[in-house]
């Protein structure tokens, strides 16, 4: 998927420097790494369970998957706008 607009090197810089002063950059690769040569096929969660979904991502799931996946899904919400990274 290819962006509608490049990033400024000022956006860029501000996304990295958020990850380096919060020392958050590993835990937020955690999930790309721990999948990475997975199947990506679900797996189903035995906790509370909030998800909201932005219809700007690039795959929306629908309510039925979430509530066949998470036993204990408590919260759905469709945003009308968004995506993975920030609010468009």
């Amino acid at each position: 998927m290819i962006p509608l607009r490049p990033f400024s090197l000022d956006h860029m810089l501000d996304d990295i420097t958020l990850y380096w002063l919060t020392d958050t950059a590993a835990s937020s690769a955690r999930l790309y790494y721990e999948s990475f040569a997975k199947d990506f096929s679900r797996i189903p969660l035995d906790f509370p369970v909030a998800v909201s979904i932005f219809k700007g991502d690039f795959f929306t799931p629908p309510k039925m998957w979430g509530e066949e996946t998470y036993s204990k899904l408590f919260y759905w919400n469709e945003v009308p706008k968004g995506g993975h990274f920030r609010a468009a």
